[in-house]
């Protein structure tokens, strides 16, 4: 199709009402109840952890979708930090991330209990060091 061929801007185009956009598909399922397709193609889901203050670590708040990092910053800051809870977000697609098996507690965590000297029970902290 031309420059010619196309309809002026306002125009009615030959196409139906009902008809599907041409271009590249989208996979759809219907809701049920609902008239229209839904599109299946959703934004990667994105992990968001924030810093309540400087030398706190960072805690698990949420979740939520976007297009790119730059989106879920933006939007994780909108969402979670709306009156100024945080100093600092992280944001961490969730397919990237890589845990344990909870079925396998034993061979990680376990072993642990007989080392005690992993466990800074013994010692005393200065009162400068008071988020440790």
């Amino acid at each position: 199709m031309n420059a010619d061929d196309r309809p002026a801007a306002g125009a009615p185009s030959d196409r139906s009402p009902g008809a599907a956009p041409s271009g590249p598909s989208v996979a759809t399922h219907r809701a049920p109840g609902a008239g229209s397709p839904l599109p299946t193609t959703e934004w990667p889901l994105w992990e968001v952890f924030v810093r309540a203050k400087a030398g706190l670590d960072h805690k698990h708040c949420g979740s939520l979708h976007a297009a790119d990092p730059a989106m879920a910053i933006q939007l994780a800051r909108d969402v979670y930090t709306r009156r100024q809870e945080g100093t600092s977000l992280w944001v961490v697609r969730s397919d990237q991330i890589v845990a344990s098996d909870p079925a396998e507690k034993a061979a990680y965590f376990d072993p642990m209990d007989d080392k005690v000297y992993r466990h800074p029970t013994f010692y005393t902290l200065p009162a400068a060091l008071d988020h440790m």
